[in-house]
């Protein structure tokens, strides 16, 4: 059975981050754009990151240029999320979500979700500690707005 922690991305940083790290955390894991007009959400996932991140709870934003909103270069995004929304959470190196070169972790997603393809940036999807989707969220769905499903995660062993 597939589980996100089969997979393994890049982080900014260039050195490889295996998603086996978050084994047994609740994970938020988020395609990102700094120019589009939702970015503001990433100061909403980094309040949600930091209240709680003790508990259990990881972020992790995947930069995509996918819909032409994404900066030129990964250092770039990276510095625009760290200095606008001030984000702590890893952020990997841009990927594409949608097509022939999309990324692993995004294909498993959706067909985890089965609601296909991804439509806009800012579509988030909330993972168990065991591994396994909880819920796909829209792009418009603010951060908030995943609080009570977050918690609820969170307390389940």
């Amino acid at each position: 059975m597939t589980q996100i922690y089969d997979f393994d991305e890049t982080e900014m940083n260039g050195q490889k981050l295996s998603l086996k790290n978050y084994e047994g955390k609740v994970v938020i894991i988020v395609n990102t754009a700094s120019k589009c007009g939702l970015a503001p959400q990433l100061k909403g996932l980094e309040k949600i990151y930091q209240t709680y991140h003790d508990q259990g709870l990881e972020v992790l934003g995947l930069p995509s240029n996918q819909f032409h909103q994404e900066l030129e270069t990964d250092d770039e995004a990276n510095d625009y999320c760290q200095v606008h929304y001030g984000v702590t959470f890893p952020m990997t190196k841009r990927v594409q979500l949608n097509g022939d070169g999309s990324d692993p972790l995004f294909t498993y997603l959706k067909d985890e979700s089965g609601h296909g393809n991804i439509k806009w940036n800012y579509t988030k999807f909330l993972i168990g500690r065991d591994g396994r989707l909880i819920h796909r969220y829209a792009p418009t769905t603010k951060p908030e707005k995943m609080v009570e499903a977050i918690k609820k995660a969170l307390s389940v062993e």
